[in-house]
């Protein structure tokens, strides 16, 4: 499976990312990773500890490397370079080991060329290419919030995206944003996420409002996920309900994708 997780800013898109990477793995899968959110919060969902990640820079930040990929120079304006930069080693030489899961830090290109036809985003995109086709193993992306992924069109590859929502109207309409754009894409598969529910009210909203998206499931606000952050490390770790929610929203993927 290739999967990509999405949704307004907040509603906790990585706290899912990182606890299914984990259930997965723990299921003997072979998992790839993939941080796309310029926040890079990736990790510590995952439950990486902060001495495994001194020294890592985010790809998109490895500007040298960059520059002998795609044989160009940074800072030349309308400069020539390779539309075609080789990445099938990037996850080996760059990812970091945690608990069977292989994490891939992209981080974000800069701001002022954040939908440009730049070195930066043509390395990410090709990379994220090759991780969606040519990757035999089931990959995960967070992706950052919003719909800028989806305009760069760097995402068209993925079996099918997550949103997550929490209950209410601006995640409610974002979830139907991304879904038209996913649609755009040719991306059939949009599943919905509820998250932070903490009563009958707030399912009734979800339910009501997107009954015409497949959800997966709901997971309840949980003072345990915000004590994992605090700690650093991974909910997966700490909290049985949020492994017991994620476990039963992977099985009803798995039957999505079989039926």
């Amino acid at each position: 499976m290739k999967i990509a997780i999405s949704g307004k800013g907040g509603v906790g898109k990585t706290t899912l990312a990182g606890v299914m990477a984990r259930t997965l793995s723990d299921q003997n899968e072979t998992v790839l990773a993939i941080d796309a959110d310029p926040d890079s919060n990736l990790a510590s969902a995952v439950g990486v500890p902060l001495e495994k990640l001194n020294g890592i820079t985010p790809l998109a930040e490895m500007t040298k490397f960059i520059e002998e990929r795609t044989e160009t120079r940074k800072g030349g304006y309308g400069s020539i370079f390779k539309l075609n930069p080789k990445v099938d080693d990037i996850p080996e030489k760059f990812s970091i080991d945690h608990e069977g899961v292989k994490l891939l830090i992209l981080g974000s290109v800069p701001q002022g060329g954040g939908g440009c036809f730049c070195p930066e985003n043509v390395l990410l995109k090709n990379l994220l290419s090759h991780l969606f086709i040519q990757r035999n193993e089931t990959v995960i992306v967070d992706m950052e919030a919003g719909l800028e992924h989806l305009g760069r069109g760097s995402t068209g590859y993925v079996d099918a995206f997550i949103v997550v929502v929490e209950p209410g109207m601006r995640s409610i309409q974002t979830a139907r944003q991304i879904r038209k754009l996913a649609s755009d894409l040719g991306i059939k598969r949009v599943f919905v996420v509820g998250n932070k529910v903490q009563s009958k009210e707030d399912e009734g909203v979800i339910h009501e409002n997107l009954k015409d998206f497949p959800i997966l499931g709901l997971m309840r606000y949980n003072s345990k996920i915000l004590e994992a952050d605090r700690k650093g490390v991974s909910p997966y770790d700490i909290d049985e309900q949020v492994k017991k929610e994620v476990s039963a929203i992977l099985e009803n993927m798995k039957k999505a994708f079989a039926a």
